[in-house]
């Protein structure tokens, strides 16, 4: 095994497919920005290969996110519970009140 690629051991997720798919951009357009073939972006987004650091930072600069927020060791949940999440209880129902302020 490379040393590179750690394989089930140590992967790395991303949210390539996911950032892309926001913004209309397709693996082609995504591929001709960051200097890589669109075969590559398709392996970086199923995940059967892993960027470099130089890699890595050219996709962040084009999404303007950092780098741990399209990739990471842990898997990601769904954006929106890491964008909308809350500290506050859940609301009853049939209150008719709003939980908002």
């Amino acid at each position: 095994m490379s040393p590179v690629r750690r394989g089930d051991s140590l992967p790395i997720y991303n949210r390539i497919g996911v950032l892309r798919a926001e913004r209309g951009m397709s693996r082609a357009q995504l591929a001709g920005l960051i200097d890589v073939n669109p075969q590559t972006v398709g392996a970086l987004e199923r995940g059967d290969h892993y960027p470099s650091l130089d890699l890595a930072f050219r996709i962040s600069w084009v999404f303007e996110l950092p780098v741990e927020a399209i990739f990471s060791r842990t898997e990601f949940g769904p954006l929106s519970t890491e964008l909308y999440r809350t500290d506050r209880p859940p609301s009853t129902t049939g209150s008719g009140e709003s939980s908002h302020a």
